[in-house]
């Protein structure tokens, strides 16, 4: 079986694409990032890349008239790759509807909340302001509303009486990128989709995220 082709967008550190290149690198994931394409020069995932050999590219929101040319250019970089998947990992840029529209199924999301709770910014002091006694970060398909689309995975942890929004974010880091890594594993190995907003994998149709622990992608215990 060919590696999965990916495209991955960035914003900032990279940490998780810092975690695929380390699966790909130890074989754990049969995985081919064609190219990285980040919306800020300083991004530090950019060097993350460079330090992986893999080509990158930054187009910038202020090069555009607007936000359908910026749509339209990123559009055209991520044709001229042709991959199987397109992954954004801390991609801070709203994408706009008909950019969505053309990648349906193809471009999926990592959010720091357990979707549908807290869409958007702030989500670990909304989640220690509402008292909530778990956190975790979700993986979803892509869709014009904003952090909406069908959810595909997710990890969980406890919420400690010590946490702040710093601490509950370290804790969940580590954990975000074996989710990652799992969710991957799972396109790779499976035909994954959404439809009707219910997520489709291998024409089997789930009306939760999908259990990675249970199919053996994810073996962090006490996390799933």
């Amino acid at each position: 079986m060919k590696p999965l082709r990916c495209v991955v967008l960035i914003s900032g550190r990279g940490s998780n694409l810092a975690a695929m290149i380390k699966a790909r690198d130890s074989a754990e994931l049969p995985l081919e990032i064609i190219t990285v394409i980040s919306d800020k020069p300083q991004a530090e995932g950019l060097k993350v890349a460079k330090a992986a050999g893999i080509s990158s590219k930054c187009i910038q929101a202020r090069d555009f008239t607007d936000r359908a040319h910026y749509d339209l250019e990123l559009l055209r970089l991520i044709d001229s790759c042709q991959p199987d998947l397109i992954i954004l990992a801390g991609f801070m840029r709203i994408l706009g509807a008909s950019l969505v529209a053309q990648l349906t199924n193809k471009i999926i999301n990592l959010h720091p909340s357990l979707l549908p709770k807290y869409p958007g910014l702030d989500t670990y002091n909304r989640a220690l302001a509402a008292g909530d006694l778990e956190y975790g970060a979700s993986i979803h398909f892509v869709t014009a509303e904003l952090d909406a689309g069908t959810v595909i995975s997710q990890i969980r942890l406890p919420v400690q009486a010590s946490d702040t929004a710093y601490t509950l974010a370290a804790r969940l880091q580590p954990f975000e990128h074996k989710l990652m890594v799992a969710t991957l594993r799972l396109f790779r190995e499976h035909t994954v989709k959404s439809k009707s907003a219910m997520l489709v994998v291998d024409e089997k149709t789930y009306k939760n995220p999908f259990t990675l622990a249970a199919a053996g992608y994810l073996r962090a215990a006490g996390t799933d």
